[in-house]
Order: structure tokens, then sequence, then C-alpha cells
């Protein structure tokens, strides 16, 4: 094989294992290793480096391992209702602010009198927020729907508006309302199961 291209495909495999580092969410880095470590084994083994390939394949071995024990752990989730002025709430938004601007320029004191008012756990750890208006009889506009970094999977957000439906049911909400024209925070409502409303420049999800 070319020695070049070998060369290059080292760097690369380096390059995917070093991205992985940077990921704040743990499953994400995990499959990013995955990669990484699968290339740079084939690598050490096309160059003859018997320890460098046998160590990226444990690598692999142990990734694979943790990825399917993460996927069939079961994980606790719950919401909380908030009161108004919820210290704790403050605390938590004040410590998350940076990342939360990056999605939405609301602040607490913005929030804390909205009409649905949700605090998210995972496992009992506090993971997301969830602030809400009543737009009419039956649609919720979101101020904010904020998940912490390392929970960013989008099992908090089918959470919330999926096993949560009948919640929001019973409040007598039937469909929510994103406005945003963030391209991060855009995705995640799609992924979601939201569909573009153009006509009033927004995205539109049906809780039934």
């Amino acid at each position: 094989m070319n020695e070049l291209f070998l060369e290059w495909f080292g760097y690369i495999a380096s390059l995917i294992v070093l991205i992985s580092l940077l990921m704040s969410s743990i499953k994400r880095l995990r499959w990013i290793n995955l990669v990484g470590a699968l290339m740079f084994g084939f690598y050490g083994f096309m160059i003859g480096s018997i320890p460098t390939g046998m160590m990226n394949l444990g690598i692999v071995i142990i990734d694979v391992y943790y990825l399917i024990k993460m996927y069939r752990t079961s994980e606790f989730f719950r919401v909380i209702p908030m009161e108004k002025n919820d210290e704790y709430v403050r605390m938590f938004m004040d410590f998350y602010k940076e990342d939360i601007d990056l999605f939405s320029n609301k602040t607490y004191e913005q929030v804390t009198n909205s009409d649905i008012k949700l605090f998210v756990l995972r496992n009992m750890t506090p993971a997301g927020v969830f602030f809400a208006d009543k737009k009419s009889d039956n649609n919720l506009v979101i101020n904010l729907d904020y998940v912490a970094p390392q929970f960013r999977d989008f099992k908090i957000g089918n959470f919330v508006f999926k096993s949560q439906r009948d919640y929001f049911l019973s409040l007598g909400y039937k469909n929510f309302i994103a406005e945003t024209d963030n391209p991060d925070h855009i995705k995640y409502v799609l992924k979601m199961g939201f569909v573009e409303d153009q006509k009033n420049k927004g995205f539109y999800k049906k809780s039934i």
C-alpha cells in the first residue's frame, strides 16, 4: 500500500481520536473514539507496529463494551414543576449561562414568570429546564428548552415531548411552538418532530 497514503491515514486516525476527547457527550465520545481506534489499529497493523495495532484493538473492544452498556441501561427521567423564583434553578442557569447564550438570549429573569416551568432530572441529576407560555387555548410557545451538554443526546427532548404528552394534555395544551432562527436549535426541534411554519416564522409540533 502506498506509504504516503498510509501516513495520511495515520494522521487522520490520530485527529479523529483527538476530536473524540473534545466531546461533552460520553456516548458521542465513545462512538467517535471507536472509529478513530479502528482506523489507528488498522494503521498500526499495516505498518507492522503490532503493539500499536493491539492497543487500539483493545480500545475498540472497550468502546464497544461501554456503548452496549449505555444502550442497554434503562434511565430514569422526571420533570418537576418549579416554583416562581426558584433559587436552585437560577443557580443552574447561571452555571450554564455561557452555553445557554449559544442557543438563546433568554435569562432566568425573563422566563421565571412563564406559564409552564419544568426542571428536568436524569437519573436524579439536574439535567435541563423547560419554560413555555400559553399563546392561545391549546398552544404553548417555548421560551427556553435547555439541556446541559453532558446530557445532550436527545433523550431528554424525547422524554419531554413524547413521554410527557399526557402531562401537557392534562393542562389543556395540544401543540408546541418554537420560535428560533438559531441553526443548532433548528436542527434540534426538527429532530424532535417539529415542522416549519413559514407563515408564522417558527416551528410547530402537535402533542397528540
